[in-house]
């Protein structure tokens, strides 16, 4: 068979570019330290490879939304505490300023005191995050969430929106809780009304005002307020804000529930000939309400108050309503536990996921060094036997011969 010069050179060029190519292929897995680089080298496992890198990538998109679910919910969590903290110490000054051996200076220097308290829970109400947004204005983040009026009131300037953050398949956590939420719904010791005494001579107090059948409810046509008035020990009407009779007794007695209209009554006391209240609908009060009330009842003991009967008994209101403020927050944090406990579990089950992805990636794609330097060397002999014949053959020429 004869073979011609450009034949030989383009056939062995050939061979050469070919092992040269295997030489490389063999650098490039002892660089990498892996068997499998493309498809070619293993269809299936290549194919493995690429379900585990997806899953790699979603549990480093799921642990980034960790770190920030986990911040923004333990910010909360140290702001409730400073709340309660401020919260308990304004009771304490509440509880303090009750005690009858007091001056009006002495309470002025405690109602002073109280404005401190109030001070510290509107900043912790106003907390910001690193970035300095506001983490109880819902999605307004660049608003203010509560601001202080010239009467000592506070105005909530955010919305209600939640935002929530995916750290797992199927599974989202809320990163912040908000302020209206937090601050501002916090329950009515009373239950669904709020009480206004007009008269009070003999210091009834009303304990409970609930919707007890909120079928039989008719605000339409009994609208609230409802008026309670006595005009006598036993003889008791009660009428809605136009004016109409809901219920009337002439014998009642004390610790009697008051049924109306759906709404169940219970008063405290035994009541006298003139003593009158109206009741509103109130589920929910605000924590700063609430707060400015203590300070106001401080305030007007500092000055001797009017009446002394409805001091006591706005004592006893503003008491209660603030243990209710105080296990409100006490229940806020603890739902960010709740969520902080729900992160710590993802968090533990993506290590363990990475962990296992990591050992399935090394079982299929890590390289058998000795075996692969054995392939290596083996490329390049060939590749140099390859060049070595090459130059050979091509120096031979017919004189070699003679």
């Amino acid at each position: 068979m004869r073979i011609s010069t450009a034949q030989f050179h383009f056939q062995s060029s050939q061979n050469i570019t070919n092992l040269q190519s295997d030489v490389n292929e063999q650098v490039q897995y002892l660089s990498s330290g892996k068997r499998v680089l493309t498809a070619k080298d293993d269809a299936v496992s290549y194919s493995t490879l690429a379900g585990y890198k997806d899953a790699l990538s979603s549990i480093e998109r799921y642990q980034r939304n960790i770190t920030q679910a986990e911040s923004h919910n333990s910010l909360q969590g140290v702001s409730f505490t400073d709340a309660e903290n401020n919260l308990q110490a304004l009771k304490q000054l509440f509880i303090q300023a009750n005690n009858g051996t007091l001056n009006g200076s002495d309470l002025t220097a405690l109602a002073n005191r109280a404005e401190a308290s109030q001070e510290n829970l509107l900043n912790a109400a106003n907390t910001q995050d690193e970035n300095g947004n506001y983490i109880f204005s819902g999605y307004q983040t660049n608003t203010k969430p509560f601001v202080q009026q010239a009467d000592n009131s506070t105005v909530y300037l955010g919305d209600n929106g939640v935002n929530k953050l995916q750290i797992a398949k199927n599974i989202t956590v809320e990163t912040n809780q908000t302020g209206s939420q937090v601050f501002e719904k916090i329950p009515n010791r009373i239950g669904d009304f709020s009480v206004n005494y007009i008269a009070n001579t003999s210091g009834i107090e009303v304990i409970n005002a609930n919707i007890a059948t909120p079928s039989a409810y008719d605000a339409t046509g009994f609208p609230p307020d409802y008026n309670f008035n006595f005009t006598s020990a036993t003889d008791l009407s009660v009428t809605d804000s136009n004016g109409v009779s809901v219920f009337s007794t002439t014998t009642y007695a004390p610790g009697q529930t008051i049924a109306f209209n759906g709404v169940e009554v219970k008063l405290n006391g035994n009541p006298l000939p003139g003593d009158n209240f109206t009741i509103t609908p109130e589920s929910e009060e605000s924590l700063f309400d609430t707060v400015k009330s203590a300070i106001d009842w401080m305030n007007d003991g500092s000055a001797g108050p009017a009446d002394l009967t409805l001091h006591a008994i706005d004592y006893d209101k503003i008491l209660g309503q603030l243990d209710e403020a105080l296990n409100h927050i006490t229940s806020r944090r603890a739902e960010v536990g709740v969520r902080l406990n729900l992160i710590e579990v993802q968090e533990s089950n993506h290590l363990d996921s990475e962990l296992y992805i990591a050992s399935g990636q090394s079982n299929i794609e890590d390289l058998d060094f000795a075996k692969a330097v054995g392939s290596f060397e083996q490329s390049k002999v060939a590749l140099q036997a390859a060049q070595q014949t090459f130059v050979q053959v091509n120096g031979l020429n017919l004189f070699n011969f003679i």
